[in-house]
């Protein structure tokens, strides 16, 4: 009976989606008391429109389940397996939570009681360790067409698995028995070692697109193509693909000089993708080429990387483009999902796409036609002084909204709580090159803020279609990049990178706080509304050194955005201040810590919500290595 019933009710759920498509497609948020992508609904909102959980109550939320993946088990003792921080999202679909762990175990889970209904193994890692983040997931992919129910999986060695989501039995008219070897059908051979998929695909239609994760550490100058390809949801019959580094006769291909090409790789699509269903467009956050840093092989601006790129979903052709870095020497790639939102600027309604960088940058278009909302600007930047590199003589610099973290480095920016701690930040300085935003490596080591790993990473920004806020959590995160010379025998590259670790005085920060924030913009403006640190950081250290309470620093370890009616919610890991992890409540006006609840481990996942039974649940991830899972939290 479990299994006609469940059938049942997806059948209606499926005719109610249909029935309220100008409500889901609007893109706010979550529908129906469930999570049916990965970031709530395909436009990445990451906003659920639930009230029973609220500023009144938040604090009373307590633990309504936990369920331990079953990477602990499979890994053991086994340290080639040790998975990496869990930080996938899971759906939430008929009463089913449906999630891929860091091992690729995809598994079933009872939305109200947390027990595991199936559990399909595909064996993974028996490929050995991925490249680039290790064992790492962000999550899997739903499609209905009402009668039967699948989920996607692209796993990390390299395989596109279609599962029933019912029983997690592969669909074996899928590919060759349920799976897509996604190593072959690419440009050139690829080494499975140098290639994985860490996010979940996308379905638009009857097609599901996947992207690619490719090691960020390349040796030679032929590296595995990015490209993103569409399959037939059904079938798994390849029916497109787009190239990321445009070939021969193909639009882009004048911007890769001297055959670059040809051989150049990466350029892939590693985060997460966003869709408009109604449009049938999906929206593609496009990395760096190779490699990261040093570009001479590769000259002139390189598109598609770094790039923001809208394709029909149907055809794989390219609708537009804008591209945020030109001959990417940074490592700014596109770090997360595009947000896909409906706002109104001077009056005019506007079907937008937001994009969050690692810069700082909020970059706005038009969905539909890849026009600026606001006004960007090309602005003259730093030239390069290593030999064989020639850098962009500008870059694109978005007029509004104002950056949401701090962008280069000068000396005014150092850490100054005692004149000690700046006569030492300052001697750090002077060791390196520093400047503006896009200020090239260099062979003596340059400075770069934020640094690879921040502002906006893969965990990307939540919308309030009620205010129309887009909540960005970001980290400073300066770094130091220099380039050495390659050792021929090892590579073709005439430079790699070489150190890129930075500390300042006494352990500490470089630069002033806050080290990591939470900033709201308004959409209706392009204004910034409000921005608060992110916990303590190392405000007992200074209090420790004789310096007077400085207030919250910033500087935790944070989850990724949840939106409700009532509230945003995320994960703090604040260990250097010295606090346990808690889910924080922030008052949506004005960032405000309004509640908070202590949790049995570090979260690791963007939270989600739903309703069930007639509760509101908060499930999210948690750990890394063998004890990782997911809580559910819930009232009484």
């Amino acid at each position: 009976m479990r299994t006609t019933n469940r059938a049942m009710a997806r059948g209606l759920a499926f005719l109610l989606a249909v029935l309220a498509v100008p409500h889901a497609l609007a893109q706010t948020g979550a529908f129906n008391g469930e999570w049916r992508s990965y970031g709530g609904d395909d436009g990445s909102t990451k906003y659920a429109g639930l009230d029973q959980i609220d500023r009144g109550n938040v604090d009373q939320l307590v633990v309504a389940w936990q369920w331990e993946s079953p990477d602990g088990a499979i890994a053991g003792n086994n340290r080639r397996l040790t998975p990496s921080a869990f930080k996938a999202t899971p759906l939430m679909i008929d009463g089913v939570l449906y999630i891929r762990s860091s091992l690729s175990v995809v598994a079933a889970i009872d939305a109200e009681t947390g027990k595991q209904l199936w559990v399909q193994d595909v064996g993974s890692y028996e490929s050995g360790r991925p490249t680039n983040l290790g064992f790492n997931s962000r999550g899997v992919a739903h499609w209905t067409d009402g009668s039967e129910a699948r989920i996607f999986v692209a796993t990390s060695d390299a395989h596109l698995w279609s599962f029933d989501a019912e029983t997690g039995r592969p669909i074996g008219r899928f590919g060759s028995d349920g799976k897509i070897d996604l190593t072959l059908g690419l440009r050139r051979p690829v080494d499975r070692r140098t290639y994985q998929v860490i996010s979940p695909p996308m379905v638009v239609g009857d097609v599901v697109i996947v992207d690619s994760s490719i090691s960020d550490g390349p040796r030679y100058k032929t590296a595995p193509p990015g490209d993103i390809r569409g399959f037939d949801v059904r079938t798994g019959e390849m029916r497109w693909v787009f190239h990321t580094v445009p070939q021969e006769g193909e639009f882009g291909n004048h911007t890769w000089e001297d055959d670059s090409w040809t051989y150049t790789g990466n350029t892939n699509a590693w985060s997460i993708m966003s869709a408009d269903q109604e449009l049938g467009y999906v929206y593609l956050p496009i990395g760096t080429p190779t490699n990261d840093w040093y570009g001479g092989h590769r000259l002139g601006d390189n598109l598609f990387a770094e790039s923001l790129v809208c394709l029909d979903a149907v055809t794989g052709e390219r609708i537009w483009h804008f591209q945020m870095v030109h001959h990417g020497l940074w490592d700014y790639d596109l770090p997360a999902a595009p947000t896909l939102v409906d706002i109104t600027v001077d009056g005019h309604d506007i079907k937008a796409v937001a994009q969050v960088s690692k810069q700082g940058f909020t970059y706005v278009f038009d969905r539909v036609t890849g026009e600026p909302v606001w006004p960007i600007e090309e602005r003259p930047v730093v030239a390069s002084t290593v030999p064989g590199e020639r850098a962009s003589l500008t870059q694109p610099f978005p007029t509004k909204p104002p950056a949401f973290e701090r962008q280069g480095i000068t000396v005014d920016e150092l850490i100054n709580f005692t004149p000690e701690l700046r006569a030492a930040a300052e001697e750090v300085l002077s060791q390196h090159e520093y400047g503006d935003l896009f200020h090239p490596p260099s062979l003596k080591g340059t400075i770069q803020m934020p640094g690879w790993g921040g502002g906006a990473n893969w965990y990307g920004a939540g919308f309030d279609p009620d205010t129309d806020y887009l909540f960005v959590p970001s980290s400073t995160n300066p770094i130091s990049v220099v380039l050495v010379p390659a050792d021929p025998d090892q590579s073709d590259f005439r430079y790699l990178r070489g150190r890129s670790g930075l500390r300042g005085p006494e352990g500490l920060p470089l630069v002033k706080p806050p080290y990591s924030r939470l900033t709201a913009i308004d959409l209706k403006t392009g204004d910034l509304a409000w921005q608060v640190p992110l916990g303590d950081g190392p405000r007992q250290r200074l209090i420790e050194m004789g310096v007077a309470d400085p207030g919250p620093l910033g500087g935790a370890r944070f989850t990724g955005p949840l939106v409700t009616k009532t509230l945003l919610l995320m994960g703090v890991n604040d260990r250097r201040g010295g606090k346990d992890p808690v889910l924080n409540a922030f008052d949506k006006a004005t960032g405000e810590i309004v509640g908070s609840v202590q949790v049995p481990a570090g979260l690791t996942g963007t939270p989600m919500t739903y309703m069930a039974g007639g509760k509101q649940y908060v499930v999210v991830a948690y750990g890394s290595g063998a004890e990782t899972g997911l809580i559910a939290l819930t009232l009484p």
